[in-house]
């Protein structure tokens, strides 16, 4: 098992990737809940179904959000949870100059921009879409002054972008009508999530990214970057985002409640069941690794085909 002390990941690993490669990636804002811990399972599983290599991945590029701790207190979590990684913990704090270095090749290319404009002038704007907040081109062809402070926005295509999706399906995303151009570096003079991801899972050598269907509008921008970049497209698995009895979203925002070591167990069979495997009566008080275990290939990941929530049970 990895330790969760260990820093950043091989780059020469990505040149010889293994045939399936899947990753876990969370943000250190809070401990790991059901919502997230269900994220991981299924990712996990389905790497280890294709006997491959499972990373982690911590994105902590956001300091105002994060929670001081949190990023070796998820990482204790997966080990309780018998999530085991494989090779070294990629901390995005530790890469920001390779992220910065990836957004110059954007802007010298001519595909990013700087743009000055903030959120309430985005919102303010009649073209802004119906929730306020499509980027409406204002600084695409009228960059602000050299000395002013900018973002880098980075232009959309001018065709869909098609999104082939295991469990959600084909779909085709025209990403100047429904976000307009995405912010790849901040004006806090950070790297933003879009750009970060995108060079990360090129870097690590990711195949197929598991993820909520809560971050399926990121992936046209992803693989929009990744075609700018001229790096390899990843597979995408967007899982049904798990909810509770009100149908809101297990968040931070909603009050979900952390994962806790003396409840892993039951946490994990809860994870299985939603993945359509309940956890067999004989099985009770398994531990995390024994349920994973005997979990392995039998999740029938087709009964996920097209389902956008869960209900937590």
């Amino acid at each position: 098992m990895a330790s969760a002390t260990t820093a950043t990941a091989d780059p020469g690993n990505a040149d010889h990737p293994p045939r399936y490669r899947g990753r876990f990636a969370p943000s250190p804002t809070g401990l790991l809940h059901l919502g997230s811990l269900f994220a991981a399972v299924a990712s996990f599983l389905r790497a280890r179904e294709q006997c491959g290599e499972w990373l982690v991945r911590i994105e902590d590029i956001d300091p105002p959000r994060e929670i001081a701790g949190a990023s070796d207190a998820i990482l204790r979590q997966l080990e309780q949870a018998a999530l085991h990684w494989d090779g070294p913990v990629l901390r995005q704090s530790e890469h920001r100059e390779r992220y910065r270095d990836t957004a110059a090749r954007l802007q010298q290319q001519g595909s990013a921009y700087r743009c000055s404009c903030s959120r309430r002038q985005i919102a303010s704007h009649p073209d802004s879409g119906p929730n306020g907040t499509r980027y409406p081109g204002t600084c695409r062809d009228r960059p602000p002054p050299a000395a002013a402070r900018a973002a880098l926005r980075v232009r959309s295509p001018a065709a869909a972008v098609i999104i082939d999706d295991a469990l959600q399906g084909t779909a085709s995303v025209d990403i100047d009508a429904t976000t307009g151009d995405v912010v790849i570096w901040r004006k806090e003079d950070l790297p933003a999530y879009h750009l970060a991801v995108v060079a990360d899972d090129a870097w690590q050598g990711i195949t197929e990214v598991v993820r909520g269907l809560d971050l399926f509008s990121a992936t046209a921008p992803h693989i929009h970057l990744q075609h700018l970049l001229a790096l390899p497209v990843p597979g995408y698995a967007h899982l049904p985002v798990l909810v509770n009895a009100q149908g809101e979203k297990l968040s931070k925002q909603t009050h979900a409640a952390p994962v806790v070591a003396q409840e892993m167990s039951a946490a994990i069979g809860r994870c299985l069941s939603l993945l359509g495997w309940p956890v067999p009566g004989e099985m009770a008080g398994a531990r995390p690794s024994e349920l994973l275990s005997a979990a392995h290939g039998q999740i029938d990941w087709t009964k996920l085909h097209g389902r956008t929530q869960l209900t937590q049970p």
